[in-house]
């Protein structure tokens, strides 16, 4: 442990992504809730962080880029952080537009499947305007079948209508192609919520060494130990596989604005206690303190 307490939170998400605060507004957001270092982890867009970076002031919090890839293969679904490198790397940018081009394959697959399965069929001009969107995902079309009458909730939405469809692995980027790009790209590739796969799946116990010993084979280098979502005991076990690997410890609120029923700055990890080792090092190596 470190006497050094600090209010961050490294997972948070704009209108890049799946978030409904611009970069700009994000910068606000975060002062105003007293956070003291925050990352913009956009799924698959790195874009926010440039603008980010333009727009900070003297006096501003610390920012930190980062980026969230997601990822399936084989053995299931994960959700790989990168902090820490260059936006303009053609390392980085080389997954962003192949996690792009997936992005926009899976919308017409879902876009499919719930006109054929359910009947749901939507103006051309507004799938126009989901298309142009620089990272259309799930809650984006969430929120259009809720507009249409088709879903009460995003939840229901999500749950019941578009996860009923089972993407195949082949529109997903790799998660060693997303930690070769972190890397490549002068950053540091952390494994985000890591007891969470599939939907409502928990992967706990050996289950989640066996899954974190095979990433760290492709470069992994941290975990997203304090989370929003996590139990006591979840949290308690990543740390634990942290300290055991020598791995970088994280803390990310998952913010996504009025997209999801999260605050700024609630990671799990009380601004009173004194930060983990795992996580000051992670701080010190990305010169975030």
């Amino acid at each position: 442990m470190t006497e050094k307490r600090l209010k961050l939170d490294l997972h948070m998400h704009s209108t890049v992504s799946d978030g409904t605060d611009s970069p700009a507004q994000l910068i606000e957001i975060v002062a105003g809730a007293g956070i003291d270092i925050f990352s913009l982890t956009d799924h698959d867009g790195v874009a926010g962080c440039a603008e980010i970076r333009g727009l900070l002031a003297p006096g501003d919090s610390t920012f930190l880029t980062g980026v969230e890839f997601s990822c399936r293969d084989e053995e299931g679904k994960y959700h790989i952080l990168g902090y820490g490198y260059d936006p303009d790397s053609p390392s980085i940018r080389a997954v962003v537009e192949l996690g792009h081009g997936y992005r926009v394959k899976k919308m017409n697959v879902r876009l499919d499947h719930l006109r054929r399965e359910f009947g749901f069929v939507f103006p051309e001009e507004e799938i126009e305007e989901l298309f142009a969107l620089p990272n259309p995902g799930k809650p984006h079309l969430a929120n259009m079948m809720i507009r249409h009458g088709f879903a009460r909730t995003r939840n229901e939405a999500i749950g019941e209508y578009i996860d009923s469809l089972h993407v195949k692995n082949t529109l997903f980027v790799r998660p060693e192609e997303a930690i070769r790009g972190v890397l490549g790209a002068g950053g540091i590739p952390v494994l985000a919520h890591p007891c969470f796969g599939d939907g409502n799946d928990l992967i706990l116990g050996a289950e989640l060494e066996r899954r974190v010993d095979r990433l760290i084979g492709f470069g992994l280098q941290g975990l997203e130990a304090y989370y929003s979502d996590f139990s006591a005991d979840q949290r308690a076990q990543v740390l634990s596989i942290a300290e055991k690997n020598s791995l970088y410890v994280t803390a990310g609120s998952d913010y996504h604005g009025k997209n999801k029923p999260i605050s700024p700055g609630e990671t799990g990890l009380d601004v009173e206690e004194y930060l983990p080792d795992g996580l000051l090092r992670f701080l010190e190596d990305t010169k975030s303190v």
